[in-house]
């Protein structure tokens, strides 16, 4: 009888073996998640309980595909910012965790495409192709593994080239007051990269979609769109896309320079970046400071710009060089904002209001303007034809101020001011038109040597024109020695000189005759 019931049940274990194999073919085993649900959903934000494994800045997953950052881990509740559109979000739906922080897809594929900072298309091209993706927020270089900046980064604007030069690896500072010429500068120099083995990245943080539109116009037009990267938030996108759009641009741009490539990234502009990171804190009721901007506020920039400089050669010599824009109210350049960034960089171009209603352009306040990084940038050649202008302009500005009050001057001192109208009026430039770097040296060496003196304000223009047009003229191992050399040499420089004298002997007739050689 036993043995009966022994053969039954050992045939049962088999079946029940059988059966419990073919169910976990079948079932997947499960699997534990953590699930929350939102209390309260604002502009932007949306407060959430549960989650009780919750990282800072996890990344969260709402319906319809809504992510968003956790931004404020309390024992109560989570404040997330949200980085789509939330209209339609409840409370009480539900949420989920996914583990991972917030990255960006990187790489070649981006490179003349629009997107915003999500990594999603916005120019109708397709889809993204992308291999591999960058956390938004990544740890600075450490500072043995930076080298000097050394190399210039040319800007194609002669009055920045020379006076205010920009290295590869530094960050300058673009500031002025509304409608002044700040993203115009910024453009110039994207455009002025071409054929430079320079990479771009152009963030553009809340801006009006047709100022966009008209960025990307002209970098399409001028053939800079194919080393460009756009990454784009508008005015009427949620805050916290704002907030994350120059860490996830910076992300795509260090990604070049880890492989070894020159990056220029461009944030503009971090005004719009500051008082979104602002919003964003209130809502959130974090405890406001001066101007109601959060205590933290100068660490959100100072940990964006940190990330810009030149790695070592053993580290793969690539440079991130920054030029992030600010706008100033009514030329006030030590308000809040300003003063931190200023701080923060590397030097600062200021453009004056004064000087963009005169028709100086681009407005360039020389005076108020500084590079730390100086002549280092730029080259032997250049530095040796530029080291004097700044100067001579200097002084020039200061007797015109002396001029204005109608005090008679003699003839030394009318030299001077003639000589610097004339380095003004080479100064000026057209937008969208760089200037190489021969050009610049050829126009710049007839300057300093006086050679424009004797031509009249009102024929500057085509003067300087006609030399430009002369440096085609110039033996291509002299043009050649511009790059490589240290300095130039006396017989370069005669050469330089006595084209340029020759191209300007045909506007030396209406000169008047009071001008003279300074």
């Amino acid at each position: 009888m036993n043995s009966r019931f022994d053969s039954f049940d050992s045939a049962f274990n088999v079946v029940f073996d059988a059966i419990n194999q073919q169910c976990e073919a079948v079932t997947p085993p499960l699997k534990i998640r953590e699930v929350g649900r939102i209390i309260s959903v604002a502009t932007g934000i949306a407060k959430v309980s549960g989650l009780p494994s919750i990282g800072f800045e996890e990344l969260l997953i709402f319906p319809n595909g809504v992510y968003g950052i956790a931004f404020n881990v309390d024992a109560d509740e989570i404040g997330v910012v949200l980085l789509g559109e939330y209209w339609h979000l409840r409370a009480g739906d539900e949420v989920q965790r996914t583990g991972r922080v917030m990255d960006v897809a990187v790489g070649e594929g981006l490179l003349g495409r629009v997107i915003d900072p999500l990594g999603r298309p916005l120019d109708s091209k397709g889809a993204l192709v992308s291999s591999q993706r960058l956390p938004i927020e990544r740890p600075v270089v450490p500072i043995m593994n930076r080298a000097p900046v050394s190399e210039p980064l040319q800007t194609g604007l002669k009055v920045i080239d020379s006076m205010i030069p920009i290295g590869r690896g530094q960050r300058e500072l673009i500031m002025g007051d509304r409608q002044t010429g700040k993203t115009a500068i910024a453009i110039d120099t994207i455009l002025n990269q071409k054929d430079q083995n320079v990479l771009c990245v152009y963030c553009a943080i809340g801006q009006r979609a047709a100022s966009v539109a008209k960025t990307v116009s002209i970098l399409a037009e001028k053939g800079a769109l194919a080393y460009t990267v756009i990454v784009v938030t508008e005015g009427n996108d949620p805050p916290g896309l704002a907030y994350i759009a120059p860490y996830a641009a910076t992300s795509i741009a260090e990604h070049f320079m880890e492989i070894g490539r020159d990056v220029l990234i461009v944030y503009d502009d971090l005004t719009q970046h500051a008082r979104s990171y602002r919003e964003l804190s209130l809502l959130l009721r974090r405890p406001p400071g001066r101007e109601a901007f959060p205590g933290d506020i100068f660490y959100i920039h100072s940990r964006l710009l940190e990330r810009a400089t030149q790695l070592r050669d053993e580290d793969g010599g690539g440079s991130l060089t920054a030029l992030p824009i600010i706008e100033i109210e009514a030329q006030n350049m030590s308000a809040y904002i300003p003063t931190n960034l200023i701080s923060i960089t590397d030097g600062q171009i200021y453009l004056s209001p004064s000087l963009f209603e005169l028709g100086v352009l681009p407005a360039v306040d020389v005076g108020k303007s500084v590079s730390r990084v100086g002549g280092k940038a730029q080259r032997g050649t250049y530095r040796a034809v530029a080291g004097d202008l700044k100067l001579a302009y200097a002084q020039f500005e200061e007797l015109e101020a002396f001029a204005r009050f109608g005090a008679r001057l003699d003839d030394d001192t009318r030299k001077v001011i003639a000589h610097g109208q004339r380095i003004r009026a080479c100064l000026k430039q057209l937008e969208c038109s760089p200037v190489a770097v021969p050009e610049q040296i050829v126009i710049l060496l007839a300057l300093t040597a006086g050679l424009f003196d004797p031509v009249s304000i009102e024929q500057m223009n085509a003067a300087e024109f006609a030399v430009q047009q002369a440096v085609a003229k110039i033996p291509l191992a002299v043009r050649t020695r511009f790059e490589t050399a240290d300095r130039l040499s006396d017989e370069d420089r005669q050469v330089i000189l006595d084209l340029a004298h020759q191209t300007l002997e045909s506007f030396l007739s209406k000169a008047p005759s009071s001008v003279g050689q300074s």
